[in-house]
């Protein structure tokens, strides 16, 4: 097994997780089996109660794991399913180990952080080396280890003692060390600062290990006099010093990693035997995708309503969803990110100014989605932003907490059950349209949710959602959840137009919902986000993307296929027209509160 160290210097987030994701992708066109360990230094077992404004999103795993947002990254990149375990935290490091001292393993001797601590670090991350993340079950031949935080971190150290450890563990011919450093470029210099590089490695080797690559992250592209600089004072060779500097998007990272001879270097270094590829055949999707993503032209408007709108991060997998379906059908995304507050009366009142503002910007929208979240601020406003979609006939995608808030609208505006609500909002309801689910509710916070991949069957044949899933009868999505649609109101919502198109195995838990005679107003309990990928974008992500620029109806006619023969600018909705499309002034509502229900006129 060869293991590759990614850690990082000067600040944190400065782009480890691309370049530890950029060395698997480089290795897995090389034919080399690739699999990614991140290591974050806190004391929680896991990411799952963070707020989104402490470390960005959480992002769900197959079996179930609330990971660091990285592993996002990871496996978007190299296209792997990765495990909980595959995301190490100092929580779950301390828990292994007092575990096993009450149960006696450690024969009496005196629990230390040094041996027993960075023993279980290594023992954990050969472990999880070794650890199958594809479909054909092949041994992975290259571990990637990212190091979350920056070196000198005191929450970081027994970690960095670890591998110092480690290195000598599995032998220099199997460990190589890159660390990831800031290269600043001060507006009042306007040149290149190389001190800080200097002086976390300086720092790095004081630990113990010693760097084979520095990856110097800088605004503007860096000369080759500072590469020379940093070698001279960070001894390593010149062809060690690669640069990245920001690219027009995070796909160019590897092509500009491997044009700096990364692979010739590892190959070497790590003696991996790689046949080297040829050039003009080397990463060919990949260069196609990047230089379709820099010469889009036309553009699409996506409002995203939500409520940790003040950190880009707290979104990335939705971000990313919706960026890999715009490309794919041809178009540069522009999102607009909303405060789900604002979009509330209460704000109306504090502030119209900036009322005004989320009204402006959400009626500029193409296309609308609400992803999840938990708690109450925000709550209505969601619902508003559902409700203006819904009259308005606006694309609207509704995620996890956005498919709660539809339906919630939808029976206060459409059946007229006044307070209808979520328990999770308003215990106490007279109209409790969404419940919790007992068994994911045991009163601890952390890992007690509805997780992980499940199936979800489809159950109308006509339904679009299905469509866009190729018509299969059924499929496996990642969940997040506590909470879900009361059946005892399904029947009175599906009379109504409300269609829950997918259920559970068990057709108990309502997994997906369409408006019936709307362009696009798709909502599911699941997560799909977490499947997307930068080749092979999330059905419900496209239908969004391509009901935003009337092409979603031309692209089902013809069989879902996108392509410039396929799918022309000559092509609109108007020339397909949704066969079962009911217009909404045909539902006649009852206004009955007691007996909820539609009627639908004679003609």
């Amino acid at each position: 097994m060869k293991y590759i160290l990614v850690t990082g210097g000067v600040i944190s987030g400065v782009g480890k997780g691309v370049i530890a994701s950029s060395f698997g992708t480089i290795l897995k066109n090389c034919g080399i089996h690739v699999t990614s360990i991140k290591i974050d230094p806190y004391i929680n077992i896991d990411a799952g109660t963070f707020s989104p404004y402490e470390h960005g999103e959480v992002y769900v795993l197959d079996d179930g794991g609330e990971v660091d947002l990285d592993l996002g990254n990871y496996e978007r990149f190299l296209d792997v399913t990765l495990h909980k375990d595959n995301n190490i935290t100092t929580g779950k490091i301390y828990q292994s180990v007092i575990t096993r001292e009450r149960r006696g393993d450690y024969l009496g001797k005196t629990v230390q952080v040094v041996p027993h601590i960075t023993d279980a670090i290594q023992e954990w991350v050969e472990k999880m080396a070794h650890q199958s993340v594809t479909q054909d079950g092949n041994k992975p031949e290259v571990c990637i280890v990212e190091l979350g935080g920056t070196i000198g971190d005191i929450e970081g150290m027994p970690f960095v003692e670890a591998f110092r450890q480690f290195q000598f563990r599995v032998k220099r011919e199997n460990f190589c060390c890159a660390h990831v450093s800031l290269v600043p470029q001060p507006r009042s210099t306007g040149e290149p600062k190389t001190k800080p590089t200097q002086s976390s490695v300086r720092e790095l080797r004081g630990l113990g290990l010693s760097p084979d690559l520095i990856v110097c992250r800088s605004d503007q592209p860096i000369g080759d006099s500072v590469k020379e600089k940093i070698s001279n004072f960070c001894h390593v060779a010149p062809e060690q010093v690669i640069t990245i500097h920001d690219l027009s998007s995070i796909y160019r990272v590897p092509l500009l990693m491997e044009h700096q001879k990364i692979i010739e270097f590892l190959n070497d270094r790590l003696q991996l035997n790689i046949s080297m590829p040829r050039p003009r055949h080397f990463m060919r999707k990949w260069r196609d995708l990047a230089e379709r993503i820099d010469h889009l032209r036309k553009e699409v408007n996506i409002g995203l309503v939500g409520k940790y709108t003040k950190l880009e991060d707290s979104y990335a997998s939705v971000t990313k969803a919706l960026q890999h379906s715009a490309v794919q059908a041809g178009y540069k995304l522009n999102l607009t990110y909303i405060e789900a507050a604002s979009l509330e009366q209460a704000t109306k009142a504090e502030n119209p100014v900036l009322y005004h503002e989320a009204w402006q910007k959400l009626c500029k929208s193409d296309g609308v989605i609400v992803p999840g979240g938990f708690g109450k601020r925000g709550i209505e406003g969601k619902m508003e932003a559902c409700k203006w979609c819904r009259e308005n006939d606006k694309p609207f995608l509704g995620i996890c907490l956005g498919l709660q808030a539809a339906v919630i609208e939808f029976a206060r505006n459409v059946l007229h059950l006044i307070g209808a609500n979520s328990t999770e909002i308003e215990p106490d309801t007279n109209h409790p349209i969404v419940i919790d689910m007992p068994e994911h509710n045991q009163g601890q916070m952390g890992g007690t949710m509805r997780l992980g991949k499940r199936r979800t069957r489809f159950t109308a044949a006509n339904s679009v959602i299905k469509q866009l899933y190729g018509n299969k009868d059924d499929i496996e999505e990642r969940h997040r959840h506590r909470y879900e649609v009361n059946p005892k109101y399904v029947a009175d919502l599906e009379a109504a137009g409300l269609k829950f198109v997918g259920h559970d195995d068990d057709k108990v838990r309502m997994e997906v919902v369409e408006l019936e005679g709307h362009r696009y107003y798709v909502a599911t309990q699941y997560h799909p986000e977490y499947l997307s990928r930068p080749l092979n974008p999330s059905p419900p992500f496209l239908g969004l993307i391509l009901a935003s620029v009337g092409k979603l109806q031309s692209y089902l006619a013809r069989g879902c296929r996108l392509s410039p023969r396929q799918l022309s600018d000559n092509d609109s909705d108007e020339d397909y027209p949704i066969v079962t499309k009911l217009p909404l002034e045909k539902l006649q509502i009852s206004n009955d509160s007691r007996n909820p229900g539609t009627k639908v006129s004679d003609n």
